[in-house]
């Protein structure tokens, strides 16, 4: 979708959320005098139109990717941590620059261009790549995040590289596609590096964003998917393609049996994680990106060594997650979980009622006009 924004007047200051340090929600500032960036020669200026909200949000927040912290992201959530190493509190384990402005999702349009972009580029309806390498680094592993190492979308305005800002042609809502970059990527990663197929898989944390998106995205892969979750969202999941609910509650072992699955994408951790290893079968694979129930698991080694089992650490993305995830939305192969939209300068509200889980899918903030 390509809108007129050839004559879009550009204001000199906009909204945006500063996160002005780890900590509670006081630590979110609500302004309306943050200058509006202009972008370099490579980038793109986007117009916010809609900016998920998500546990990496959260995380950054409190502080909780400091060694220093061994909980569950919900003891912190609301009002941060007593403790934390500052510098190794932001997900690449190094200092978080203030004020920052957070926000991994981005669903708007490109209203400029620096000098090495084509102004053709002007008014098309984008996404952005939310995990990106590193402009510098000496490992391929090594990346940024949209809303950690550099200002994301919970603002009127944001610069990109350009190169990472892609043109969606949908029928979808701006919310509906500022569902997609985060926990979207983030499930499809979980499911590339593993190479899921028509197989067993088990997901975690199955009624989040991430989660949820896993079921879309295996089931494209023709997978037999067992979701763990509350069994109050049981029939959600199974709409979208689960195919059968275990409740979070529940004895895995008992209730799916030991050997029982090839693939575990975990996005939960915490005290239940060994059973886990347990319902893998020989050869099978295990992906993480999140340990919302506590980051500090017991590993039983023989396990490991005597099922021949292969664990995978997921944060790092290749260009081709993002761009397979474009193809799915513009053939109607997944479909977005809105839960709710508020507008930015509820960010506090949004953020309290997100970490309430209580919901399926996505929270969305929309900024104002």
């Amino acid at each position: 979708m390509t809108t007129d924004f050839s004559n879009h007047k550009i204001p000199s200051h906009m909204a945006a959320v500063h996160l002005i340090g780890h900590g509670g929600m006081d630590m979110l500032r609500y302004r309306e005098d943050v200058p509006v960036p202009s972008p370099g020669d490579d980038e793109v200026l986007i117009k916010v139109s809609a900016a998920g909200i998500n546990n990496t949000d959260i995380n950054t927040r409190i502080g909780w990717y400091s060694k220093k912290v061994t909980d569950a992201t919900d003891v912190g959530g609301a009002g941060g941590f007593e403790t934390i190493d500052e510098d190794d509190a932001s997900s690449i384990g190094q200092a978080m620059p203030f004020p920052r402005i957070q926000g991994a999702d981005c669903c708007g349009h490109i209203v400029a261009v620096g000098k090495n972009v084509s102004p053709t580029r002007i008014g098309e309806r984008v996404i952005v790549m939310s995990v990106m390498p590193a402009e510098s680094g000496n490992s391929e592993h090594q990346y940024m995040t949209l809303g950690s190492e550099m200002d994301g979308a919970f603002a009127q305005y944001l610069t990109v590289p350009a190169k990472i800002s892609f043109r969606v042609d949908c029928n979808w809502t701006d919310a509906e596609l500022a569902s997609i970059p985060c926990a979207y990527s983030t499930a499809e990663n979980l499911l590339t590096r593993p190479s899921v197929r028509d197989e067993r898989v088990l997901i975690t944390g199955a009624s989040g964003g991430v989660g949820s998106a896993a079921i879309q995205l295996a089931k494209v892969r023709g997978a037999n998917v067992i979701a763990v979750a509350s069994q109050s969202k049981a029939d959600t999941l199974l709409d979208i393609g689960a195919n059968k609910v275990v409740d979070r509650n529940a004895n895995l072992v008992e209730e799916i049996g030991t050997d029982s699955v090839d693939v575990v994408v975990d996005l939960v951790g915490g005290e239940n994680w060994p059973m886990l290893l347990d319902v893998m079968a020989r050869g099978a694979r295990y992906a993480t990106s999140g340990a919302i129930a506590g980051p500090i698991v017991d590993l039983d080694l023989r396990s490991l060594y005597l099922k021949d089992l292969t664990l995978y650490g997921c944060t790092f993305q290749l260009a081709d997650v993002f761009e397979n995830l474009i193809t799915y939305i513009e053939n109607d192969k997944i479909k977005p979980l809105v839960a709710k939209t508020f507008p930015l300068s509820e960010i506090h509200a949004a953020q309290e009622e997100f970490l309430a889980k209580q919901f399926i899918g996505k929270f969305v903030l929309v900024p104002p006009e």
